[in-house]
């Protein structure tokens, strides 16, 4: 079961945030090459959709992770809660964020309408991704960290036994 629910960890993290890196560094440059900003905002308007939606899910199963992993370092444990902690902090203002945004926008979200308020806010939400990406980068190396311990931890106790 240990490996079930490590695998899960890694797949939601990778499609999360890996998710979240190849939209960023590849998708956005090439759809606003090819349709423009307000083209690529449409399409961005609906992707971030899917991934606050996937956030959420990685999240808990994250938070689940966390309570089953025994990690023996006390300061690791309670560096990958704050993490923890600092990437759910950002999820829920993404979800604040994605709503004000929209509502800057027309109904069918092609169009932002109210252009002077919009980019200032755009560039906090997409900060508040970047501070989760990478509070989420640090996570996943800890998680590694833990669970290597955990095993050998594990393997000295049955060696005992």
């Amino acid at each position: 079961m240990t490996s079930l629910r490590r695998f899960v960890v890694v797949q939601l993290l990778m499609v999360w945030q890996g998710g979240f890196l190849f939209y960023t560094s590849a998708v956005v440059p090439v759809g606003t090459e090819l349709l423009g900003k307000v083209g690529q905002g449409s399409i961005t308007a609906r992707v971030t959709d899917a991934l606050n939606a996937v956030g959420v899910v990685a999240l808990a199963t994250l938070a689940l992770d966390l309570l089953l992993t025994s990690d023996p370092s006390r300061r690791r444990a309670a560096s990958r809660w704050a993490l923890w902690v600092l990437a759910a902090v950002c999820q829920g203002g993404l979800f604040y964020l994605h709503a004000v945004l929209e509502s800057y926008m027309d109904p069918d979200r092609r169009v932002v309408m109210v252009i002077q308020p919009f980019y200032p806010t755009h560039r906090v939400y997409l900060w508040t991704s970047t501070v989760q990406w990478a509070a989420c980068l640090l996570f996943a190396w800890l998680t590694l960290r833990a669970w290597r311990a955990q095993d050998v931890k594990s393997a000295a106790t049955k060696a005992r036994a």
